[in-house]
């Protein structure tokens, strides 16, 4: 049986760098395929769809919400040429209502597990228009690792510089954050793989560089610490979201690979720079993320974060605007007190203005998000700090005998070495 797996463009934001990192849902999701299922995959961020290619069933796999509209667009497209539907993702259990209108069949949920009794119900012409399995999260011990082969891993590069591949050790979030849905989609608790799969899983990969998706490293102090102590040997090179405020957490961070961090910026406080500054002091970049329209903020308070940020010696930052996601605290508060006026998922991708804040006007939230980059990058642009940031990666590589020329990296993967031949 032949699957076509697509992952859809979106609109990336203007005036930041543009580069594209490999999709980690549909490698994901192809782990948990059946074995008799072909999969073609095509990241339509890299390269185009070929719609009369002959295979017997479509998926389409949507992480962002300013995706969902392009993704609806393509399943239409198949439905329009007879071909069976099936989309699965993040933004397809936040939007499930509405993606059903485009979908023969639509996965709300986690894969593992479950994708044998979707497959044989497609074949025995007996497909559910819904399986919703979130209510229950399947076995974190089937977890295994991703099908990275694929990808075209050649289409991964910026300027010749290696992107960095996804990878998770853990599921769910036990912190509940205003405007995040985390806890909708992977549920309140922390949900740790197995040390030892976490392993398999990364010794599988051939990319030296990673980013660790999970949403938050910092949940269980003793798991972190075991995690990293068996990374250590292994010489990867990795960024993750925040990692536990603990001197010896952080040494071990640092001997395990820890190359930068997103650390979330959302005071002016003393804490949050002797937290950069103690990242720094273990040899870990941070990259600030800084979210701007909260309630809580004036123009004023804006100003004063900006400067504050420039003082602490961030090496990169990434501003985005309050955005009512559906299933948040966010999209539950405004809704109910009809502050969303822009329902253009087009615009949901955390760059636009689509709701009323408190203290100003919208025209003057996205005039401040613009003076915020503008601010932060009028000595040196976007691309600089990151080119900065990748040659900290390369001398870490350098040093410890792990770098490796684009065609070296090539070469380890089963496209380059069709190349070679």
């Amino acid at each position: 049986m032949k699957l076509h797996l697509i992952y859809p463009t979106w609109n990336k934001l203007e005036g930041q760098t543009h580069f594209n990192l490999p999709p980690h849902g549909p490698v994901v999701l192809a782990a948990a395929l059946p074995e008799y299922v072909n999969v073609h995959f095509t990241d339509e961020n890299v390269d185009e769809i070929v719609y009369d290619e002959n295979v017997d069933i479509v998926g389409i796999s949507v992480m962002l919400t300013a995706q969902i509209k392009r993704a609806w667009a393509i399943a239409d497209e198949y439905r329009r040429r007879g071909k069976t539907v099936f989309f699965g993702g993040i933004a397809t259990m936040l939007h499930a209502r509405e993606t059903q209108e485009h979908a023969d069949s639509v996965f709300l949920g986690e894969a593992e597990g479950r994708m044998e009794q979707f497959f044989d119900d497609f074949k025995n012409n007996q497909l559910k228009p819904v399986y919703n399995y979130m209510i229950k999260h399947p076995d974190i011990n089937l977890v295994g690792p991703a099908r990275r082969e694929i990808l075209n891993r050649e289409k991964y590069y910026h300027k010749g510089i290696q992107m960095v591949d996804l990878f998770h050790a853990s599921r769910g979030c036990r912190f509940n954050c205003y405007p995040c849905c985390v806890s909708f989609l992977g549920g309140k608790s922390f949900r740790p793989r197995p040390i030892d799969r976490v392993v398999e899983e990364l010794e599988t990969i051939d990319n030296n560089r990673l980013f660790i998706v999970d949403n938050s490293l910092a949940q269980n102090k003793e798991w972190e610490k075991q995690l990293f102590k068996e990374m250590i040997p292994l010489k990867k090179k990795w960024c993750s979201h925040t990692i536990e405020d603990d001197p010896e957490v952080l040494d071990l961070a640092a001997q395990a690979g820890a190359w930068y961090v997103y650390q979330a910026v959302f005071d002016t406080s003393d804490y949050i720079k002797e937290r950069v500054k103690r990242y720094h002091d273990h040899g870990i970049k941070v990259e600030g993320t800084i979210l701007l329209g909260l309630d809580n903020q004036t123009e004023d308070d804006i100003k004063r974060l900006v400067d504050f940020l420039l003082e602490i010696n961030l090496d990169l930052a990434e501003f985005t605007v309050l955005t009512p996601f559906h299933h948040t605290k966010t999209y539950d508060d405004m809704l109910r007190q009809k502050r969303i006026f822009d329902t253009d998922y087009n615009n949901y991708n955390a760059g636009k203005v689509v709701f009323q804040p408190k203290h100003m006007s919208p025209e003057r939230l996205q005039e401040l998000y613009q003076y915020a980059w503008d601010t932060f990058y009028k000595d040196e642009t976007q691309e600089q700090k990151m080119f900065k940031l990748m040659m900290s990666v390369v001398e870490k590589e350098m040093r410890d005998g792990t770098y490796r020329t684009r065609r070296e990296d090539l070469a380890r993967t089963s496209f380059g070495k069709t190349l070679d031949r």
